[in-house]
């Protein structure tokens, strides 16, 4: 049995049904959908993400990458990126592991490296073929939710283990240059932190240079270079998709959705939705439940 064979398994047990299925492991989230899907628009974190089953494919502008069982993708910097599963049925689900990267255990392992890597160049978002070995530790990660008496001791020290393992891997020079924060990926990487700790609130652009230690006319410039939005689109973007989770997890309707993230006025929350998605708030939260939405 393959590692990533393994690792459908084990999902199987924990995804009863279609969709995102945050688990009691913090930073683990495993991701079903029984069908295809058409694109699917949402910020990602920075995360690994493991296809155990099924075929997607997430674009930035104009790259797009497609990934499967074979390969993984890592985002390494908070991105808005459009997403589409391209292979999935009831019989063989789509199923995905996503491990949100740990900046504080990711800056430590980087300061420890005892022969450091050159930082080099590499993109903020990339596919790379299958590891074996970042797989097996993976599924370990998820057959620890059947065992909760030792997910609080052993889930840290396997999420270690996958920073470091994609540390010794193709995308290291990108995760070393978000652990040193001096680069520009770095301090865009503090400003989408910021922005997302801060998104119901008024947000100053000074208050997210000042965050990130740039000026706020180098942060727009990088910031849009890197994420392809503005840091206030940015924010934009997460309130939206805060407010689409919250109708399609309570039935929460625009109005209440739109004043809990942090819009004052529903009627322009409701414009810049259908902008965003192509749909109502109602009639995109209806259409997704009945797809199973799997938006990861």
């Amino acid at each position: 049995m393959t590692q990533r064979t393994e690792l459908a398994r084990q999902m199987l047990r924990f995804t009863p049904k279609p969709g995102i299925h945050a688990t009691p492991i913090e930073r683990l989230t495993l991701i079903r959908s029984d069908q295809p899907t058409d694109d699917l628009p949402s910020i990602y974190e920075a995360s690994v993400c493991l296809i155990a089953q099924g075929t997607k494919t997430v674009s930035l502008g104009g790259t797009s990458l497609i990934y499967d069982a074979s390969s993984y993708l890592v985002v390494s910097v908070d991105l808005p990126l459009v997403g589409r599963i391209l292979q999935a049925s009831a019989q063989d689900p789509y199923l995905c592991c996503k491990i949100d990267i740990n900046p504080v255990v990711l800056t430590e392992l980087v300061m420890h490296e005892r022969h450091p890597a050159a930082t080099g160049s590499a993109p903020v978002f990339a596919v790379h073929p299958a590891d074996e070995q970042l797989s097996d530790a993976a599924c370990r990660l998820v057959s620890l939710l059947g065992q909760p008496e030792h997910a609080d001791v052993l889930a840290p020290l396997i999420e270690k283990e996958i920073l470091y393992r994609l540390l010794q891997g193709p995308h290291g020079p990108a995760l070393r240059r978000i652990a040193q924060g001096d680069s520009h990926v770095g301090r865009v990487g503090r400003a989408a932190a910021f922005i997302r700790e801060n998104y119901r609130k008024p947000i100053r652009v000074d208050d997210v240079a000042a965050a990130a230690g740039m000026s706020p006319s180098s942060l727009h410039e990088h910031f849009k270079a890197i994420t392809t939005l503005t840091p206030l689109e940015f924010q934009k973007r997460l309130r939206l998709e805060a407010a689409r989770a919250l109708m399609l997890s309570t039935d929460a309707n625009a109005a209440d959705a739109a004043f809990a993230v942090g819009y004052q006025s529903p009627s322009q929350f409701s414009r810049e939705y259908r902008r965003a998605f192509n749909a109502s708030p109602r009639l995109d939260a209806d259409r997704l439940k009945a797809s199973g939405y799997a938006g990861t």
